[in-house]
């Protein structure tokens, strides 16, 4: 559902709240800035809103990170900052009274550290606002609860009317904008709904979403297993075919009256497969690791770039659950040599020989490869969470 489809939209502000420093994740960085799935954990809540069309977006930080706020969130429109308080209720409400000039007529308050804010969520919210003053996602407790004292059971609590509740929270602009303004607790509102509720506005339930988790310690940061999805790289290299060089394929020294030319072996096609192993994990390609430049891989057996690679993948969480090499060239005849070809890339990788394939193919005369000027190859893998 785009803008125009939802009347709500175009009324709704938002305020994300991360003006906190997210020490318990144990970094240096404030958690709300750390890269999570590829982008500052901020980025990804504030992405959602504005895609459901909702805008300006004020987000509360913390001093003295304006530039690492800014580039965060970087080419998201109708996106303002404010500095935040020494409580999460003082940034609440500093951003809300830098809305005033717009006043908007509905609001949703979200914290950064709940990174998927699913859109069923957000619609849900801009629903009940149509009608109520306040609204917020939950979900039902369905563990059975008790409650202790000095670490022993007290006693079990009915689980009936008990509900986890969860952010964005959504609310009428002027009313929780007051309610902030005359909120007198003697301690910080752990969310918006207290306020609200002390305030005497009524708050709706709404659906929230398992997805919406919070992120609280460095653990958090970390995707389990089975969240994890698979990932796909694929990799492409090309090398000139002169005299005097020994030619090097999959690891495997071919007969043959050229070899490859480059600054190691010059072995296209592991060079391939190591750019798809890198790229499955978003580690940059064979240049980034190895750069002509250095003089120690002058002449070097590509096969300790590809064990390199297989390393990294192990050290990411993932393990290589297949890959699939096309060599591509005139000559020399590669169908001779595929199965020893296979043989050195699973000895290599440390993966089974059935996960392995080594195909070959021409060009039908066209190009560098049907004129006999080089060999190209290209791979493709895909790796599996640990």
């Amino acid at each position: 559902m785009d803008r125009q489809d939802s009347p709500n939209a175009m009324r709704t502000a938002a305020i994300v709240v991360a003006a906190g420093k997210g020490l318990r994740t144990g970094g240096a960085v404030p958690k709300q800035f750390v890269a999570w799935r590829g982008k500052p954990l901020v980025r990804h809540s504030v992405e959602a809103l504005a895609m459901a069309g909702i805008a300006p977006i004020v987000i509360a930080i913390p001093e003295g990170w304006d530039d690492i706020a800014a580039a965060s969130v970087a080419g998201i429109a109708g996106v303002q900052f404010v500095h935040g308080g020494a409580t999460r209720q003082e940034s609440v409400k500093r951003a809300l009274e830098a809305l005033a000039h717009v006043a908007p007529q509905t609001v949703l308050i979200h914290d950064a550290a709940r990174p998927v804010l699913p859109r069923s969520v957000i619609d849900g919210l801009l629903r009940a606002l149509a009608s109520e003053p306040a609204a917020i996602p939950v979900l039902p407790v369905v563990d059975s609860m008790v409650r202790g004292t000095s670490g022993f059971r007290a006693e079990t609590v009915a689980r009936d009317e008990l509900y986890r509740v969860q952010t964005p929270q959504g609310f009428d602009y002027s009313a929780i904008l007051e309610a902030h303004r005359r909120w007198q607790g003697p301690f910080d509102a752990g969310d918006d709904a207290q306020v609200a509720d002390a305030a005497g506005m009524q708050v709706t339930l709404t659906a929230g979403d398992e997805d919406l988790r919070k992120v609280t310690f460095a653990a958090d940061l970390q995707e389990p297993s089975m969240n994890r999805p698979p990932r796909t790289g694929m990799g492409f290299d090309v090398h000139r075919l002169v005299e005097g060089e020994d030619l090097w394929l999959c690891g495997v020294k071919i007969p043959h009256d050229k070899g490859l030319s480059g600054h190691s072996d010059a072995d296209v096609a592991i060079h391939a497969l190591v750019d798809a192993l890198l790229g499955a994990i978003a580690a940059g390609d064979i240049g980034d690791h190895f750069p002509p430049s250095d003089p120690h891989g002058k002449g070097a057996s590509s096969d300790r770039f590809l064990a390199h690679a297989a390393q990294l993948v192990a050290k990411d969480g993932y393990r290589i659950a297949n890959v699939d090499v096309t060599i591509i060239c005139e000559a020399p005849k590669i169908g001779p040599h595929k199965f020893v070809m296979r043989e050195a890339l699973a000895r290599i990788l440390g993966i089974d020989l059935a996960a392995v394939s080594v195909k070959a193919t021409t060009t039908e005369r066209l190009g560098l490869t049907g004129r006999g000027e080089g060999i190209a190859a290209q791979a493709v893998v895909t790796v599996v969470p640990e």
